[in-house]
């Protein structure tokens, strides 16, 4: 028996979060926040001696109305994981090398006349006299300049039309987020699982390296890429996407950050074989190389990274290797797969700790009263999460199919190969004439999309009619306008860095 539960007399649903790190702690906090002593008894179990990947540093804005729903004040949050704000991610090197584009977390211009501004901005660049797409985008001049402010809330103002993220330690964010869970009445296990036991509902019981048997009615498998209850105890099956996202390794190492100001943004820089993260927080830089093995031995691509750091490493690197893909299964009898274990898509989009997120959201919005899902709750859970999962992956194949570059056979290679149905489908509608994907699930707005379709040079070989009958001359002062709105708001925005000691001061005091 369930000692813990013998001893508290509870008829509450056990519920039991296997591993920690990110995953686990976020997990745990949610579930903690919503259902801990009241709900659902929920405990964590972790080993000390097992390690995190503790590599995912960057976020996109999802994260804030995460923090937010839990009641996490922003301040002590930036002072406690060391973060700093992101307003995009800049991409070099992708579309063709030189190149360099922001993918903007905010909107480019806004609608004219009832047709979206892309379509108003791409009839001024077939004219050869619209300004840069970037002009159009507050939040890339921002990043561009090193500058940040909260968005208005104000809907009829441009600083309304972008919101932004964080560039933090994802230790630190774990061990914060521990702190909280526990205060609301989650209890921490320390124990490496060494034993998983069937039971008629799927799993039973796991048993710890010191003979420890802990039961639980609802287990969430938190345990990295292993997914040592969802494949290991249930054999949920993977759905394997190396064909569409061949890079399958990555080495990551914190360095020194080279004198300057914290960069409000995240880069990623196509190198050889894959590409380059580059994540700057208060104390250090994250950095990262993610290729594929087919095309690079993992020894060239550690001397790469450590040949294009801006400072001293502060650690040996570490080497991550995964597999592209999702499980088939992400919630399997009482079993529910959240982080790694449930599926990986590379760091591209920093989407790791969002898929997280989602997870964490569909599970409470399911919860069963009684702990144990039935078969449609279920199945609605992984219909949800396998779209998440699918649309996400078609982002980040566009990054890879859309290129020009040729100059290594890992380019030639994606640049050439064969496309999800999904995402051929659309390509073919964009380049016709602009169409792009609007979904009511998935992350990424139209303006993500287009800001990989033109940073990429991907242009559509027409407009739409009503664009193209309208008037040029005030077509181009309409564009010119937005433009001339967002330089305005970008250059009364604090800077970054006084921004971030002034919320970090604020904190502490």
């Amino acid at each position: 028996m369930d000692k813990a539960r013998t001893e508290a007399g509870s008829t509450r649903p056990r519920v039991l979060v296997v591993g920690g790190g990110t995953a686990g702690w976020m997990t745990a906090a949610a579930l903690g926040w919503a259902f801990a002593g009241r709900m659902a008894d929920v405990t964590l179990v972790e080993s000390e001696a097992i390690g995190t990947v503790g590599v995912g540093e960057a976020t996109v804005p999802h994260i804030r109305y995460f923090n937010q729903r839990l009641g996490i004040d922003e301040s002590e949050f930036v002072r406690e994981t060391r973060a700093t704000f992101k307003l995009g991610i800049e991409f070099r090197d992708w579309g063709r090398i030189g190149d360099s584009y922001i993918h903007p977390f905010g909107d480019f211009g806004h609608d004219i006349d009832g047709m979206p501004f892309h379509q108003h901005w791409l009839k001024l660049h077939r004219h050869g006299v619209a300004p840069p797409l970037e002009a159009c985008s507050l939040p890339i001049l921002a990043a561009r300049a090193d500058r940040f402010a909260p968005p208005a809330s104000d809907p009829r103002s441009i600083r309304s039309t972008y919101s932004y993220a964080y560039q933090f330690d994802a230790g630190l964010y774990a061990a914060f987020l521990r702190r909280y869970a526990e205060a609301r009445g989650v209890r921490r296990v320390e124990g490496k699982v060494v034993e998983v036991e069937r039971g008629p509902a799927g799993v039973a019981a796991i048993r710890l390296d010191d003979g420890r048997r802990i039961e639980a009615d609802l287990f969430v498998d938190c345990s990295g890429f292993r997914g040592l209850l969802i494949e290991g105890a249930l054999a949920a099956g993977y759905e394997d996407w190396t064909d569409w996202l061949p890079c399958d390794a990555a080495w990551a190492v914190p360095c020194d950050a080279a004198p300057g100001p914290r960069a409000p943004y995240t880069r990623a820089t196509a190198r050889d074989a894959g590409w380059q993260w580059r994540i700057p927080l208060q104390h250090r830089v994250g950095n990262g190389y993610v290729f594929s093995t087919r095309f690079a031995e993992p020894d060239v691509a550690r001397a790469a990274l450590l040949a294009n750091l801006e400072g001293d490493p502060r650690a040996e690197p570490k080497l991550l290797r995964f597999k592209a893909g999702r499980r088939r299964r992400q919630w399997a009898d009482n079993v529910v797969a959240i982080g790694l274990s449930s599926g990986f898509l590379e760091p591209l989009e920093s989407t790791s700790i969002h898929l997280i997120q989602l997870g964490i959201t569909k599970l409470i919005e399911l919860f069963p009263a009684n702990g144990r899902a039935d078969p449609v709750v279920r199945a609605e859970f992984d219909r949800a999460m396998s779209l998440e999962y699918e649309r996400v992956r078609d982002f980040l194949v566009l990054h890879y199919c859309a290129t020009e570059r040729d100059d290594t056979p890992f380019w030639r290679y994606v640049r050439t190969m064969k496309l999800p149905d999904t995402l051929v489908d659309w390509l073919a509608a964009f380049r016709a004439r602009g169409v792009v994907p609007s979904y009511r699930e998935g992350m990424f707005l139209p303006a993500s999309w287009l800001a990989v379709l033109f940073g990429q040079r991907v242009v559509p070989s027409a407009v739409h009619p009503l664009v193209e009958a309208a008037d040029l001359k005030q077509t181009q002062a309409s564009v010119d306008a937005v433009a001339a709105a967002c330089a305005r708001a970008a250059a009364a925005m604090q800077l970054h860095d006084d921004h971030l000691s002034a919320l970090v001061t604020r904190a502490a005091a």
